[in-house]
């Protein structure tokens, strides 16, 4: 794909990391955090488990897009009068950071590698649970590269997609091609878990994909159906292993992909 076939960006970029060795870019919900906080606020404060777990089946089958299925979602919640504001508070309350992801985001940051949240959540919500995770000193150095939030007024809100026109909502593809595009291109890693992370999944050096307890392996059975090479995880901290052994040239990106599981 070409950069004249991107889909129209409703909201800015930050600036490409035009001279680094290596790039490092993350989905947020389910990868970073243990669980995903649009699928918590969708079972607690939404129409339920079912009819959400059905949603993602149908995104996966092609029934539906991730942009209208993940609407329908957060529309759910905030028809059961549910504002931002406690959205947020119930989110900071109970999301959990992935076991080594402080690790690994010490190693990048002591490398030079950014380290680039992307996400199909919404801006507002990743940097407030975000911060509360990491802490202020260590989020500010975290980009984010997400969709927002529109205050509808009396407590109504929706989420705002960054492109619209695209099935995905938020095409995530679109933060990592740039990059393949530089004259000295960087090595990109990219960790996803779900089906907002379809997008992405072909066009990384290496990728991640995180091995989920609950059994909801969404990006695995796509990469697996598509044909897609990726290395599975359990959390950053075995990742780190494979990131570092690549960055450190003791292997290339075709023998960490062959190993297939951290």
């Amino acid at each position: 794909m070409t950069m004249s076939e991107a889909p129209h960006s409703t909201l800015p970029y930050p600036p490409i990391h035009r001279e680094k060795k290596f790039v490092v870019l993350s989905d947020w919900d389910g990868t970073i955090t243990n669980v995903d906080s649009n699928d918590y606020m969708t079972d607690n404060l939404g129409f339920g488990k079912e009819q959400r777990r059905q949603g993602n089946l149908d995104i996966l089958s092609g029934k539906t897009t991730f942009r209208d299925g993940f609407k329908v979602m957060l529309d759910s919640i905030v028809a059961n009068g549910h504002s931002l504001e406690y959205c947020i508070q119930r989110l900071v309350e109970n999301m959990e950071l992935d076991p080594g992801f402080i690790e690994f985001f010490s190693y990048c940051d002591a490398n030079d590698i950014p380290f680039i949240i992307v996400s199909s959540g919404m801006e507002p919500v990743i940097r407030a649970v975000l911060s509360n995770l990491v802490g202020e000193e260590k989020a500010t150095r975290i980009e984010i590269i997400a969709n927002a939030v529109q205050d509808l007024g009396d407590g109504k809100w929706q989420i705002h997609y960054r492109h619209p026109s695209s099935g995905f909502g938020h095409d995530k593809s679109w933060s990592i091609l740039p990059y393949r595009d530089l004259p000295n291109p960087p090595i990109t890693f990219f960790f996803g878990d779900g089906v907002s992370d379809m997008s992405a999944a072909r066009h990384a050096d290496v990728l991640f994909v995180k091995q989920k307890a609950d059994g909801e392996n969404d990006l695995a059975a796509y990469c697996n159906k598509e044909g897609i090479k990726h290395v599975l995880f359990k959390d950053f901290g075995k990742a780190l292993n494979v990131v570092r052994s690549v960055v450190e040239g003791k292997s290339t990106t075709g023998e960490a992909l062959a190993v297939g599981q951290s």
